[in-house]
């Protein structure tokens, strides 16, 4: 895939609605481990990628090469991007995160795997999805097990509203496909109402959920629901 360089790609659509500043998560820094410390410090000038906040990043100079870009969403500790960079050596992957220990746990898997076709940026992906990425420069998005933020006070905190459906497609190239996944079925049927309306994403699975994906592996958050009986719902969609 070409970079889009520095210019958004006009696709005919107005620019994505501003997004309220309301945040979708909270930092809780957590325990660091020394590995996840020296990680963080031994690694990060190999696979991190410094986001000003405003200055459009260009996925060709971040690998070296031209190739389709994957990002993950808050991706955890990284298992399920490891094992999709892992799969698929020929894809770039982009994971967002703002935690640090997840990012270094996933810094020192890479590390042991040998992948260099992962980058990591630990900002709010909202600035780097309205900021960062060019328009038509993804050509898939994982948003798998985000915050569910189940107490009915903090619905407004879930990551999965409108502004930011705009920003996903607004990411995408034509044709690119958004995955997401949640064990919450609230909070689910409240992604599938925000996408449905969203008119550049199309459901792959008319008007409901996607099956599970056979090549998707069980990260600890959806182990954790289904520990406790929660089920897993799928979403696919596909910009147009």
């Amino acid at each position: 895939m070409s970079s889009a360089g520095n210019e958004p790609v006009s696709d005919g659509q107005p620019p994505a609605a501003p997004m309220r500043a309301i945040r979708s998560f909270v930092r809780r820094e957590g325990r660091i481990t020394p590995a996840q410390k020296h990680a963080l410090e031994e690694l990060w000038p190999r696979y991190g990628v410094e986001f000003d906040g405003h200055t459009p990043l260009v996925p060709a100079q971040m690998f070296g090469r031209s190739a389709p870009l994957v990002v993950e969403i808050g991706f955890g500790s990284g298992a399920h991007l490891a094992a999709a960079a892992r799969g698929r050596p020929d894809a770039d992957f982009l994971g967002i995160e703002v935690h640090r220990p997840g990012v270094g746990r996933l810094l020192q898997d890479l590390a042991a795997a040998g992948l260099g076709n992962v980058r990591v940026i630990c900002a709010d992906a909202v600035e780097v999805l309205r900021q960062g990425l060019p328009a038509g420069s993804v050509d898939e998005i994982f948003i798998l097990f985000p915050d569910p933020w189940p107490k009915k006070r903090h619905h407004k905190r879930r990551l999965i509203q409108p502004g930011f459906a705009a920003l996903l497609a607004q990411a995408l190239r034509a044709g690119g496909r958004l995955r997401l996944a949640t064990d919450w079925a609230d909070y689910a049927a409240h992604m599938l109402a925000v996408l449905q309306a969203e008119p550049r994403l199309r459901n792959t699975a008319a008007a409901g959920f996607a099956p599970r994906p056979a090549t998707r592996p069980t990260t600890r958050f959806e182990a954790r629901g289904l520990r406790a009986g929660h089920a897993v719902f799928d979403l696919d969609y596909e910009r147009v």
